[in-house]
């Protein structure tokens, strides 16, 4: 089974707080898989993580590279299953390491880098993805408050804000429709696909809500939420230039191939 995530990085200088992918990781075979893609090019500032030095190189590795699972919880650590319980995992059978980063974006506090999963299309063939609620450092008490509040399967909305002075894609997530109070955003990697199913479906069709919510554990897990969508025929999702590969495709084909 082919697993993919892509690794996003966060621009210095003038384009600090700008985020872009910059490399993507499969997990094909039993061999995990990994290259630059254009973003890394691109996005001013970057500079090869350590022990991958070439941008238009493909590594290979039978475990899971440094850079990465440095950013799961250790086996040994007394909140390791609490950890996956916020994400909605069992642990006693934990999923693929990459699963796992999907949800919880490897984040680390005052960090530059944040991880994603590519989107495939469900068992039905639907859009769906489960996140955690961006932003809410910065949320109301009267959204915390009502967040402590909430239980599973609880609808959310979303809202787009072109006037985000912050990031003109944002895509913020409310209460139901009739009370709209402000809780956070969808996290910057899912904003402009959630955009582009917004226009290809509307808003009705766009089916957010709450997964679990996390008292006692860090903002950034304190509300899992998953959002839910037919998948249109023409829908590409991270069809930018900064999500291609750097990698010769024809290097890609062999080594997916094995050759």
């Amino acid at each position: 089974m082919n697993k993919a995530v892509f690794i996003a990085w966060r621009g210095g200088g003038e384009d600090r707080g700008h985020w872009s992918p910059v490399a993507r990781l499969e997990h094909l075979d039993g061999e995990y898989r990994f290259v630059y893609t254009h973003g890394a090019r691109m996005l001013p500032g970057f500079r090869p993580f350590p022990g991958m030095p070439d941008l238009e190189e493909v590594y290979y590795s039978e475990t899971l590279f440094p850079l990465l699972a440095n950013r799961l919880l250790a086996r040994s650590r007394p909140e390791y299953q609490a950890w996956l319980r916020w994400s909605d995992f069992d642990p006693a059978d934990p999923p693929d390491p990459l699963a796992i980063l999907g949800v919880t974006e490897g984040i680390r506090q005052t960090d530059a880098l944040e991880v994603f999963p590519r989107p495939v299309p469900d068992a039905q063939g639907r859009y769906h993805s489960r996140f955690f609620l961006h932003g809410l450092r910065h949320a109301s008490e009267a959204a915390r408050e009502r967040i402590a509040e909430m239980r599973p399967d609880d609808r959310l909305e979303v809202e787009v804000e072109d006037d985000n002075p912050f990031d003109p894609r944002a895509v913020a997530v409310l209460t139901n429709a009739q009370e709209r109070l402000k809780l956070g955003y969808v996290p910057r990697y899912l904003a402009r696909d959630v955009r582009g199913l917004i226009a290809a479906h509307g808003f009705s069709e766009i089916d957010v809500r709450v997964v679990r919510v996390n008292t006692g554990a860090p903002l950034q897990m304190r509300l899992l939420c998953s959002l839910t969508t037919p998948w249109p025929a023409d829908f590409e999702p991270c069809s930018g230039e900064e999500f291609v590969p750097l990698a010769d495709e024809k290097v890609l084909e062999m080594a997916a191939s094995g050759a």
